[in-house]
């Protein structure tokens, strides 16, 4: 009991303008994992010519991050909680840093690969850590809603910053460059992070229960590997194998945890109506999200033809919206309620993607930046206010578990809407009629990918050339349509269950003893 007196004076010690301060060095780690999820996208089709992947490379490399940040959230949160917050953030940025260079100079799909599960192993250090750092920074709930608004805004900031930046440094420089924006960030982070932010731990944890974090490492893969399998090849003894072993897995982990003393996830926080409902929302929205926001940078710039930079701008006002809205979420949910600012702002990323169901190559920008205005608001509501909900549910100590958990939800999501959306996009894309005159090693690489087709059309003749190109394109665009249909559809079941399970859910008011 007095050393958990000790470690929450310490924090309360924080003066107020610190309290601020730390919360910008905290941020800096939000904008670095959020730059490097949109950076890839964006990088892609220059990836592609140059390493060469096959389909299923090309969706490892886009995914295998999440997959491996998923599996370890969990445990790197709980981490966090028993060896500190702090500490468990600046190892984790500076080995953050140090992986991004190997993803710069990656020189083989297979090589590609292992270096973004690496980068996955460290940004699983970096996501729980900022949220539960920011539940003990700030104990005033209103002060704590704006500054989770402001982590968030970050998050979309970074998501904008990110085409941007890495656009205009895909038309001077190589792909790797993309990567290499991590090392002053990474810097600035370690550097002033150390001086500026508290330490917070757990003060009685437990041991660290290594068992636990092998489960959830290979459920959570095990898993995702087998929906991923599912979608691209359909029922297969891998995927059957991958998925018994993943379900087997986490069945073992959660009864586990039911029995240890001091459990690495305690299974009793699900129990939390509303907790449950911000985690399932989240989970469920960012799937209906994330594959197809994989290929649309994909769709500016191989379709539309748009040089990078310019399909960087294209994305931004996703990340105006999210901007905006995550910083006012906390004072509409309670002026009106959560469960309609959750359930409202998720129905209207479900219209917008409804709304892309109509895309083909010549759709104008107007319709697009609108869409992706709407996404942008509506997630900025919902992701804000569900985080907010998460924290507010769970007792100071147990912060760190808490915000894995809500990050697991988000990276899993991003896994199987990648594995999922774009196993979609990509196996309709394979589909396409090859125009006569093309030689079969050249239509063979062609639907391996769209970056591929663009690039081997340039040995053919011009007509010949065109022809394949359009093509491509067309099964491309199709796929797309048919993946935004699906996201519709999640986003929009997805609101209907937020605004039963989140009945009665409030945010916090006044001051917290």
């Amino acid at each position: 009991m007095t050393s958990s007196i000790k470690t929450e004076s310490h924090i309360e010690g924080v003066h107020r303008p610190s309290r601020w301060l730390a919360l910008s060095v905290l941020v800096l780690a939000v904008l670095l994992v959020a730059v490097d999820a949109t950076v890839l996208g964006l990088a892609t089709p220059f990836l592609s010519e140059d390493l060469q992947p096959t389909g299923n490379q090309l969706l490892w490399i886009g995914d295998v991050y999440s997959f491996v940040i998923a599996g370890l959230l969990v445990s790197m949160g709980s981490l966090g909680d028993r060896i500190g917050r702090k500490k468990l953030l600046l190892i984790g940025a500076t080995a953050f840093g140090a992986v991004s260079v190997l993803n710069a100079y990656a020189t083989s799909p297979e090589m590609m690969i292992v270096a973004r599960a690496l980068l996955g192993v460290a940004g699983a250090t970096l996501m729980p850590s900022t949220l539960a750092l920011i539940r003990n920074l700030f104990h005033d709930p209103r002060e704590r809603s704006l500054a989770i608004g402001i982590w968030g805004a970050m998050a979309s900031a970074g998501a904008a910053v990110g085409p941007i930046v890495g656009g205009f440094l895909l038309e001077h420089f190589w792909w790797g460059s993309v990567f290499l924006i991590n090392l002053p960030v990474m810097a600035v982070l370690v550097l002033v992070g150390a001086k500026l932010i508290p330490e917070s731990k757990n003060p009685n944890p437990g041991p660290w229960d290594l068992p636990s974090v092998a489960l959830s490492l290979v459920g959570v893969i095990g898993v995702v590997y087998a929906v991923k399998e599912l979608a691209s090849h359909g029922l297969s003894g891998d995927a059957g194998l991958a998925a018994l072993i993943g379900a087997g897995a986490l069945t073992w982990f959660v009864r586990r945890q039911l029995t240890l003393p001091t459990p690495l996830l305690d299974m009793r926080l699900f129990r939390h109506r509303g907790f449950s409902g911000a985690v399932l929302a989240d989970l469920l929205t960012i799937l209906g999200l994330s594959g197809l926001v994989f290929f649309l940078s994909q769709f500016f710039q191989l379709v539309q033809g748009r040089q990078p930079l310019e399909a960087g701008l294209a994305e931004l006002p996703a990340a105006i919206g999210a901007v905006t809205a995550g910083l006012i979420a906390g004072v509409v949910a309670r002026r009106f309620s959560v469960r309609s600012v959750v359930a409202g702002g998720l129905a209207a990323v479900g219209l917008s993607l409804a709304v892309l169901t109509t895309l083909d190559q010549h759709t104008g920008y107007p319709l697009l930046g609108a869409s992706l205005l709407v996404v942008g608001v509506g997630a900025g509501f919902s992701f804000t206010v569900t985080a907010d909900v998460i924290l507010s549910s769970v007792p100071k100590e147990q912060a760190g578990s808490a915000s894995a958990v809500s990050e697991t939800a988000y990276e899993l999501g991003a896994a199987l809407g990648i594995a999922i959306l774009g196993s979609i996009v990509t196996g309709i894309y394979r589909g396409f009629a090859t125009p006569a005159g093309v030689p079969s090693d050249i239509a063979s690489a062609a639907h391996e990918s769209l970056g591929g087709a663009v690039d081997v059309s340039g040995g053919l003749a011009p007509e010949t050339a065109t022809a394949l190109v359009s093509s491509a394109q067309e099964a491309f665009v199709d796929g797309l349509r048919i993946a935004a249909g699906v996201g519709a559809a999640v986003l929009l079941a997805t609101a209907v269950a937020a605004w039963f399970l989140l009945r009665g859910q409030k945010l916090e008011e006044g001051v917290e003893h």
